[in-house]
Protein backbone atom coordinates (compact mmCIF):
# COMPACT_ATOMS: atom_id res chain seq x y z
CA UNK A 1 0.00 0.00 0.00
CA UNK A 2 1.34 3.33 -0.96
CA UNK A 3 2.96 5.77 2.15
CA UNK A 4 0.87 8.45 3.07
CA UNK A 5 2.24 11.61 4.39
CA UNK A 6 1.67 13.43 7.16
CA UNK A 7 2.31 17.36 7.66
CA UNK A 8 4.32 18.22 11.16
CA UNK A 9 3.47 21.76 11.95
CA UNK A 10 6.46 23.62 11.81
CA UNK A 11 8.41 24.05 14.92
CA UNK A 12 5.94 21.39 16.53
CA UNK A 13 7.55 18.53 16.62
CA UNK A 14 9.99 19.28 20.05
CA UNK A 15 13.58 18.33 19.97
CA UNK A 16 14.04 14.71 20.85
CA UNK A 17 10.99 13.03 19.28
CA UNK A 18 11.46 10.00 18.13
CA UNK A 19 12.16 9.80 14.26
CA UNK A 20 10.29 6.45 13.91
CA UNK A 21 7.28 5.17 16.06
CA UNK A 22 4.80 2.40 15.91
CA UNK A 23 1.00 3.15 16.04
CA UNK A 24 -2.07 1.64 15.80
CA UNK A 25 -4.44 3.39 14.49
CA UNK A 26 -8.41 1.97 13.98
CA UNK A 27 -7.29 0.71 11.03
CA UNK A 28 -4.28 -1.29 11.90
CA UNK A 29 -0.64 -1.13 13.24
CA UNK A 30 1.59 1.59 10.97
CA UNK A 31 5.22 2.33 11.62
CA UNK A 32 5.57 6.29 11.13
CA UNK A 33 8.85 7.78 9.59
CA UNK A 34 9.99 11.77 9.97
CA UNK A 35 10.80 11.72 6.05
CA UNK A 36 14.80 13.16 6.03
CA UNK A 37 14.18 13.64 2.47
CA UNK A 38 12.28 16.69 3.22
CA UNK A 39 14.03 18.07 5.59
CA UNK A 40 14.93 20.95 6.64
CA UNK A 41 12.54 22.33 4.43
CA UNK A 42 9.89 20.99 6.05
CA UNK A 43 9.11 18.33 8.53
CA UNK A 44 6.72 15.49 7.31
CA UNK A 45 5.53 12.36 8.45
CA UNK A 46 5.95 8.95 6.41
CA UNK A 47 3.34 6.24 7.04
CA UNK A 48 3.99 2.74 6.60
CA UNK A 49 1.42 0.15 6.10
CA UNK A 50 3.10 -2.18 4.98
CA UNK A 51 6.84 -3.94 4.71
CA UNK A 52 7.42 -2.45 0.69
CA UNK A 53 6.28 0.69 1.49
CA UNK A 54 9.02 0.60 4.52
CA UNK A 55 11.67 -0.97 2.20
CA UNK A 56 11.12 1.84 0.15
CA UNK A 57 11.41 4.31 2.46
CA UNK A 58 14.62 3.21 3.24
CA UNK A 59 15.80 3.07 -0.43
CA UNK A 60 14.83 6.13 -1.18
CA UNK A 61 17.24 7.72 2.24
CA UNK A 62 13.66 8.39 3.89
CA UNK A 63 14.74 6.74 7.20
CA UNK A 64 18.57 6.35 7.24
CA UNK A 65 21.54 5.80 9.40
CA UNK A 66 22.52 2.73 10.41
CA UNK A 67 21.55 2.20 14.09
CA UNK A 68 18.00 3.70 13.11
CA UNK A 69 17.95 1.37 9.66
CA UNK A 70 18.13 -1.63 12.61
CA UNK A 71 15.15 -0.19 14.47
CA UNK A 72 13.49 -0.04 10.88
CA UNK A 73 13.92 -3.57 9.76
CA UNK A 74 12.55 -4.97 12.99
CA UNK A 75 9.86 -2.73 12.86
CA UNK A 76 9.09 -3.71 9.24
CA UNK A 77 8.81 -7.48 10.58
CA UNK A 78 6.62 -6.92 13.52
CA UNK A 79 4.39 -4.55 10.65
CA UNK A 80 4.20 -7.52 8.54
CA UNK A 81 3.56 -9.87 11.35
CA UNK A 82 0.74 -8.19 13.12
CA UNK A 83 -1.12 -7.29 9.21
CA UNK A 84 -0.74 -10.85 8.63
CA UNK A 85 1.47 -10.92 5.19
CA UNK A 86 4.46 -13.03 5.22
CA UNK A 87 6.95 -12.58 7.39
CA UNK A 88 9.77 -14.63 5.79
CA UNK A 89 9.45 -12.61 2.47
CA UNK A 90 8.86 -9.08 3.96
CA UNK A 91 12.45 -9.68 6.18
CA UNK A 92 14.52 -10.50 3.00
CA UNK A 93 13.25 -7.58 1.12
CA UNK A 94 14.14 -5.29 4.35
CA UNK A 95 17.31 -7.23 4.65
CA UNK A 96 18.25 -6.55 0.87
CA UNK A 97 17.01 -2.67 1.35
CA UNK A 98 20.64 -1.31 2.16
CA UNK A 99 23.42 -3.48 1.34
CA UNK A 100 26.40 -1.75 3.29
CA UNK A 101 24.55 -1.52 7.31
CA UNK A 102 24.75 -4.09 9.40
CA UNK A 103 22.57 -2.66 11.60
CA UNK A 104 19.80 -3.61 9.14
CA UNK A 105 20.26 -7.53 9.09
CA UNK A 106 20.78 -7.63 12.86
CA UNK A 107 17.52 -5.92 13.39
CA UNK A 108 15.41 -8.06 11.01
CA UNK A 109 17.45 -11.01 12.00
CA UNK A 110 16.02 -10.27 15.88
CA UNK A 111 12.37 -9.35 15.33
CA UNK A 112 12.44 -12.50 12.66
CA UNK A 113 14.08 -14.88 15.33
CA UNK A 114 11.83 -13.64 18.11
CA UNK A 115 8.90 -14.25 15.69
CA UNK A 116 10.27 -17.93 14.73
CA UNK A 117 10.22 -19.08 18.04
CA UNK A 118 7.22 -18.07 19.29
CA UNK A 119 5.85 -19.34 16.03
CA UNK A 120 7.45 -23.11 16.89
CA UNK A 121 6.80 -23.53 20.17
CA UNK A 122 3.33 -22.18 20.94
CA UNK A 123 2.09 -22.49 17.03
CA UNK A 124 -0.12 -18.90 17.32
CA UNK A 125 0.44 -16.19 15.19
CA UNK A 126 -0.79 -14.01 16.94
CA UNK A 127 1.88 -13.98 19.73
CA UNK A 128 4.74 -14.70 17.48
CA UNK A 129 3.69 -10.83 16.43
CA UNK A 130 3.28 -10.08 19.86
CA UNK A 131 6.63 -11.23 20.00
CA UNK A 132 8.39 -10.02 16.99
CA UNK A 133 7.20 -6.63 17.97
CA UNK A 134 8.23 -6.77 21.70
CA UNK A 135 12.05 -7.31 20.10
CA UNK A 136 11.48 -4.05 17.86
CA UNK A 137 10.57 -2.20 20.73
CA UNK A 138 13.74 -3.59 22.77
CA UNK A 139 16.09 -2.67 20.10
CA UNK A 140 14.60 0.98 20.19
CA UNK A 141 15.36 0.88 23.60
CA UNK A 142 18.97 -0.77 24.06
CA UNK A 143 19.78 2.02 20.76
CA UNK A 144 18.54 4.93 22.63
CA UNK A 145 20.52 3.60 26.21
CA UNK A 146 23.55 2.71 24.27
CA UNK A 147 23.71 6.18 22.41
CA UNK A 148 23.97 8.21 26.26
CA UNK A 149 26.61 5.44 27.11
CA UNK A 150 28.45 6.26 23.53
CA UNK A 151 28.25 9.98 24.36
CA UNK A 152 29.79 9.67 28.00
CA UNK A 153 32.66 7.52 26.78
CA UNK A 154 32.99 9.67 23.80
CA UNK A 155 33.80 12.93 25.61
CA UNK A 156 35.61 11.13 28.22
CA UNK A 157 38.05 9.73 25.23
CA UNK A 158 38.14 13.60 24.15
CA UNK A 159 38.68 15.47 27.06
CA UNK A 160 42.09 12.91 27.57
CA UNK A 161 43.36 13.17 24.73
CA UNK A 162 42.57 17.16 24.45
CA UNK A 163 42.69 18.09 27.92
CA UNK A 164 41.36 21.77 28.40
CA UNK A 165 38.03 21.73 26.85
CA UNK A 166 37.47 24.06 23.59
CA UNK A 167 37.11 21.36 21.22
CA UNK A 168 36.98 21.69 17.35
CA UNK A 169 35.33 19.29 16.16
CA UNK A 170 35.08 17.93 12.15
CA UNK A 171 31.79 15.43 11.42
CA UNK A 172 31.07 13.78 8.16
CA UNK A 173 27.11 13.01 6.95
CA UNK A 174 24.74 13.12 9.91
CA UNK A 175 24.93 11.19 12.76
CA UNK A 176 22.42 12.65 15.35
CA UNK A 177 18.83 12.15 16.88
CA UNK A 178 18.00 11.47 13.08
CA UNK A 179 19.75 8.31 12.71
CA UNK A 180 19.10 6.52 15.84
CA UNK A 181 16.80 5.76 19.10
CA UNK A 182 18.65 8.47 21.05
CA UNK A 183 20.64 11.53 20.73
CA UNK A 184 22.74 9.76 17.56
CA UNK A 185 26.67 8.61 17.54
CA UNK A 186 29.46 10.69 16.82
CA UNK A 187 27.07 13.66 17.02
CA UNK A 188 25.85 12.92 20.66
CA UNK A 189 29.67 13.09 21.65
CA UNK A 190 29.92 16.49 20.41
CA UNK A 191 26.17 17.78 21.83
CA UNK A 192 27.36 16.17 25.00
CA UNK A 193 30.60 18.48 24.57
CA UNK A 194 28.60 21.19 24.04
CA UNK A 195 26.23 20.69 27.47
CA UNK A 196 29.33 20.62 29.45
CA UNK A 197 30.93 23.94 27.88
CA UNK A 198 33.85 22.20 26.05
CA UNK A 199 32.44 22.27 22.41
CA UNK A 200 34.29 25.66 20.83
CA UNK A 201 32.97 24.95 17.31
CA UNK A 202 31.48 21.78 15.27
CA UNK A 203 33.03 21.56 11.50
CA UNK A 204 29.86 20.15 9.53
CA UNK A 205 31.30 18.79 6.19
CA UNK A 206 28.45 19.30 3.68
CA UNK A 207 28.39 15.64 2.53
CA UNK A 208 27.90 15.15 -1.00
CA UNK A 209 25.86 13.98 -3.25
CA UNK A 210 22.76 14.29 -0.62
CA UNK A 211 23.89 16.79 1.69
CA UNK A 212 23.40 15.02 4.62
CA UNK A 213 25.27 17.44 6.78
CA UNK A 214 24.30 20.29 5.32
CA UNK A 215 20.35 19.82 5.49
CA UNK A 216 20.36 17.35 8.51
CA UNK A 217 23.45 17.77 10.81
CA UNK A 218 23.19 21.62 10.34
CA UNK A 219 19.24 21.38 11.42
CA UNK A 220 20.37 19.34 14.27
CA UNK A 221 23.20 21.65 15.29
CA UNK A 222 20.81 24.73 15.06
CA UNK A 223 17.93 22.87 17.25
CA UNK A 224 20.62 22.35 19.79
CA UNK A 225 22.10 25.68 20.24
CA UNK A 226 25.43 24.22 19.08
CA UNK A 227 28.50 26.54 17.72
CA UNK A 228 28.19 25.64 14.18
CA UNK A 229 30.08 26.26 10.50
CA UNK A 230 28.87 24.78 7.60
CA UNK A 231 32.00 23.39 4.72
CA UNK A 232 32.07 21.91 1.70
CA UNK A 233 33.70 18.36 1.32
CA UNK A 234 36.65 19.88 -0.47
CA UNK A 235 37.33 22.56 2.08
CA UNK A 236 38.32 20.55 4.66
CA UNK A 237 41.85 20.03 4.20
CA UNK A 238 42.31 23.94 4.46
CA UNK A 239 40.79 23.69 7.96
CA UNK A 240 43.25 20.61 8.63
CA UNK A 241 46.32 23.22 7.13
CA UNK A 242 44.88 26.08 9.35
CA UNK A 243 45.35 23.93 12.58
CA UNK A 244 41.39 24.70 12.99
CA UNK A 245 40.40 21.41 13.38
CA UNK A 246 41.33 19.16 16.74
CA UNK A 247 39.26 15.71 16.32
CA UNK A 248 37.46 14.22 13.61
CA UNK A 249 34.26 11.92 14.61
CA UNK A 250 32.29 9.93 12.31
CA UNK A 251 29.70 7.37 12.50
CA UNK A 252 30.38 3.69 10.71
CA UNK A 253 27.96 1.72 8.60
CA UNK A 254 30.11 -1.58 9.20
CA UNK A 255 32.96 -1.90 10.95
CA UNK A 256 34.96 -5.26 9.98
CA UNK A 257 36.09 -7.45 12.18
CA UNK A 258 39.72 -6.21 11.74
CA UNK A 259 38.65 -2.78 12.37
CA UNK A 260 38.17 -1.77 9.16
CA UNK A 261 35.45 1.20 8.95
CA UNK A 262 32.43 1.50 6.40
CA UNK A 263 31.24 5.14 6.76
CA UNK A 264 29.68 7.43 4.27
CA UNK A 265 32.00 8.01 1.25
CA UNK A 266 34.22 11.10 2.12
CA UNK A 267 35.17 9.65 5.01
CA UNK A 268 38.44 7.99 4.22
CA UNK A 269 39.89 10.79 2.88
CA UNK A 270 39.33 12.54 6.25
CA UNK A 271 41.30 9.69 8.24
CA UNK A 272 44.15 10.57 5.49
CA UNK A 273 44.40 14.43 6.11
CA UNK A 274 43.83 13.36 9.66
CA UNK A 275 46.79 11.40 10.40
CA UNK A 276 48.87 13.68 8.57
CA UNK A 277 48.10 16.76 10.56
CA UNK A 278 48.09 14.73 14.04
CA UNK A 279 44.34 14.58 14.62
CA UNK A 280 42.53 12.03 16.41
CA UNK A 281 40.11 10.42 14.22
CA UNK A 282 37.91 8.66 16.26
CA UNK A 283 34.68 6.45 15.15
CA UNK A 284 31.41 6.32 17.62
CA UNK A 285 29.34 3.18 17.08
CA UNK A 286 27.10 0.68 18.67
CA UNK A 287 28.25 -3.00 19.15
CA UNK A 288 25.84 -3.62 16.52
CA UNK A 289 27.62 -2.12 13.82
CA UNK A 290 30.26 -4.33 14.20
CA UNK A 291 29.96 -7.67 12.09
CA UNK A 292 32.28 -10.03 13.27
CA UNK A 293 31.27 -12.14 10.16
CA UNK A 294 33.24 -9.46 7.71
CA UNK A 295 37.03 -10.25 7.73
CA UNK A 296 38.06 -6.94 6.59
CA UNK A 297 37.46 -4.03 4.29
CA UNK A 298 37.82 -5.61 1.31
CA UNK A 299 34.90 -7.99 2.05
CA UNK A 300 33.07 -4.83 3.09
CA UNK A 301 29.81 -4.46 0.38
CA UNK A 302 30.02 -0.90 -0.29
CA UNK A 303 26.37 0.24 -2.34
CA UNK A 304 26.65 2.10 -5.35
CA UNK A 305 23.91 4.88 -5.43
CA UNK A 306 22.00 5.95 -8.79
CA UNK A 307 24.31 8.34 -10.81
CA UNK A 308 20.87 11.06 -10.89
CA UNK A 309 22.59 11.87 -7.48
CA UNK A 310 24.96 13.33 -8.81
CA UNK A 311 24.31 14.72 -11.93
CA UNK A 312 21.09 16.31 -10.65
CA UNK A 313 20.25 18.48 -7.44
CA UNK A 314 16.69 18.89 -5.91
CA UNK A 315 15.52 21.71 -3.92
CA UNK A 316 11.97 21.48 -2.11
CA UNK A 317 9.27 23.58 -4.48
CA UNK A 318 11.07 23.72 -7.47
CA UNK A 319 10.22 22.49 -10.92
CA UNK A 320 12.11 19.45 -12.01
CA UNK A 321 13.03 17.91 -15.31
CA UNK A 322 15.85 15.68 -14.81
CA UNK A 323 15.41 11.55 -14.59
CA UNK A 324 16.01 11.45 -10.48
CA UNK A 325 13.48 13.87 -10.43
CA UNK A 326 16.15 16.75 -9.59
CA UNK A 327 17.44 19.74 -11.68
CA UNK A 328 20.45 18.80 -13.70
CA UNK A 329 23.67 20.09 -13.50
CA UNK A 330 25.83 17.71 -15.74
CA UNK A 331 25.26 17.31 -19.88
CA UNK A 332 22.71 14.79 -20.63
CA UNK A 333 24.31 11.35 -20.28
CA UNK A 334 26.85 12.11 -17.95
CA UNK A 335 28.31 8.95 -16.00
CA UNK A 336 28.42 9.29 -12.88
CA UNK A 337 30.68 7.30 -9.76
CA UNK A 338 28.53 7.46 -6.65
CA UNK A 339 29.42 4.71 -4.26
CA UNK A 340 27.72 5.44 -0.55
CA UNK A 341 30.09 4.50 1.16
CA UNK A 342 33.94 4.31 1.54
CA UNK A 343 36.57 1.94 3.79
CA UNK A 344 38.48 3.63 6.34
CA UNK A 345 41.65 1.01 7.21
CA UNK A 346 41.97 0.10 10.91
CA UNK A 347 45.46 1.82 10.91
CA UNK A 348 44.21 4.96 10.37
CA UNK A 349 41.61 5.16 13.12
CA UNK A 350 42.91 6.45 16.28
CA UNK A 351 39.56 4.85 18.15
CA UNK A 352 36.39 2.87 17.93
CA UNK A 353 33.96 4.54 20.96
CA UNK A 354 30.74 2.11 21.58
CA UNK A 355 28.41 2.15 24.35
CA UNK A 356 30.50 -0.42 26.57
CA UNK A 357 34.21 1.43 26.17
CA UNK A 358 36.46 2.84 23.71
CA UNK A 359 39.45 0.85 21.91
CA UNK A 360 42.38 1.89 20.92
CA UNK A 361 44.68 1.12 19.11
CA UNK A 362 41.92 -0.54 16.90
CA UNK A 363 42.75 -4.06 16.47
CA UNK A 364 41.21 -7.22 15.77
CA UNK A 365 42.21 -8.81 19.08
CA UNK A 366 40.53 -5.98 21.06
CA UNK A 367 37.23 -5.43 18.73
CA UNK A 368 37.09 -9.18 19.61
CA UNK A 369 37.36 -8.99 23.41
CA UNK A 370 34.97 -5.92 23.45
CA UNK A 371 32.61 -7.86 22.04
CA UNK A 372 33.12 -10.76 24.08
CA UNK A 373 32.90 -8.93 27.00
CA UNK A 374 29.75 -7.42 25.81
CA UNK A 375 28.26 -10.90 25.68
CA UNK A 376 29.38 -12.20 28.87
CA UNK A 377 27.67 -9.02 30.37
CA UNK A 378 24.24 -9.25 28.63
CA UNK A 379 24.79 -13.19 29.50
CA UNK A 380 25.22 -12.38 33.22
CA UNK A 381 22.38 -9.99 33.47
Amino acid sequence: MADQYAQIGEGKRPAGTPVIRWEEPPEGPVVVLLDQTRLPAEEVELVCTDAPALVEAIRSLSVRGAPLLGIAGAYGVALAAARGFDVEEAAAALEGARPTAVNLSVGVRRAASAYRSVLAAEGDLGAAATAALAAARALHQEDAEASGRMAEHGLALLDELLPGGGHRILTHCNTGALVSGGEGTAFAVALRAHRAGRLRRLWVDETRPLLQGARLTAYEAARSGMAYTLLTDNAAGSLFAAGEVDAVLIGADRIAADGSVANKVGSYPLAVLARYHHVPFIVVAPLTTVDPGTPDGAAIEVEQRPGYEVTEVTAPQVPVTGAGGGIPVAPLGTQAYNPAFDVTPPELVTAIVTEEGAVSPVTAEALAELCARSRRMTTSQ
